[in-house]
């Protein structure tokens, strides 16, 4: 049986200038490599060039750490902050949540039907009541109680498993909990929230029962990375859906959460696949 083509994606953030993708192309063609996929934007505002490409290596080809070797010359030469990833390469994803399960059963439907190519080696949550249907899918259960008094104590251990367990994003999947200053620190650019409000408008606790106060005529919901400004973090992935004066609070929130279901699997299906590059106070999402 013959061996499969293997497939990286380059992503790239560097000054803007001339010649980055010429650069790119012909270090990647240079070696017999093929390209299937590439985007790139110049930030008008900042300067700053962003690039994805996915492209295929042979059986017989250079390994990852070759290929990240020979690039290196053309990285420095550009000033790139720069990523070469393996497809191959599952992310491995620690999901954090509370009582609200939806995100998370959605999240653990396209786990486990392959609609998200990811790992994911356990579940934490504050409470108990989620670990028949975690363990249903075959996962470990952590219930890690939290009080203002053991908070330090509990972040601690959500630390230590993320090193232990070489996790690559967190989620949280309605993590009712704020995070400290060091864990975000720990965290960034490595974990999504899921906020039931279209940013930047109702945030904190409540968001659908304040937008109906205000008589909204669009809801929707936010994943943005988590920083130690509360729901104020580099957006992802947003979605909305238009309501009307006939509708109650309650009402809003059923349709919220269908709407957060779908904006936190795209974020995470976007970040686990690269399409994500930081830029700034904003992000750079290179779409399908």
């Amino acid at each position: 049986m013959s061996e499969t083509k293997k497939t990286y994606v380059l992503t790239i953030s560097c000054a803007d200038t001339v010649g980055i993708v010429a650069a790119v192309a012909g270090f990647l063609s240079g070696l017999g490599l093929f390209i299937t996929e590439s985007s790139h934007y110049g930030d008008t505002e900042t300067d700053r060039f962003f690039m994805r490409t996915v492209f295929e290596v042979a059986p017989m080809g250079p390994t990852k750490a070759a290929l990240e070797a020979a690039f290196a010359e053309i990285a420095g030469r550009f000033g790139m902050d720069w990523r070469m990833h393996d497809t191959s390469v599952k992310p491995r994803v620690l999901i954090l949540v509370s009582k609200f399960d939806h995100c998370l059963n959605d999240l653990l439907y396209r786990y486990r039907t392959g609609g998200l190519a990811i790992d994911i080696p356990a579940v934490v949550s504050n409470h108990p009541d989620l670990q028949r249907v975690v363990e249903w899918h075959g996962i470990p259960y952590h219930h890690l109680p939290v009080t203002k008094e053991t908070k330090a104590e509990q972040e601690g251990k959500i630390l230590e498993m993320v090193d232990r367990l070489g996790i690559d994003l967190v989620v949280l999947a309605r993590y009712m909990q704020v995070l400290s200053q060091d864990l975000c620190a720990a965290l960034a650019w490595r974990a999504i929230n899921i906020h039931h409000s279209f940013l930047p408008s109702f945030k904190g606790a409540k968001p659908y029962h304040q937008a109906h106060k205000r008589g909204v005529k669009i809801i929707g919901a936010t994943a943005h990375y988590v920083t130690t400004d509360l729901d104020e973090g580099p957006i992802i992935e947003q979605g909305v859906e238009r309501v009307d004066h006939t509708l109650t609070a309650e009402d809003f929130v059923a349709i919220g959460r269908d709407i957060e279901n779908v904006v936190l699997a795209r974020a995470v299906q976007a970040h686990v696949e690269h399409r994500v590059v930081p830029n700034g106070s904003k992000t750079v999402v290179f779409r399908r």
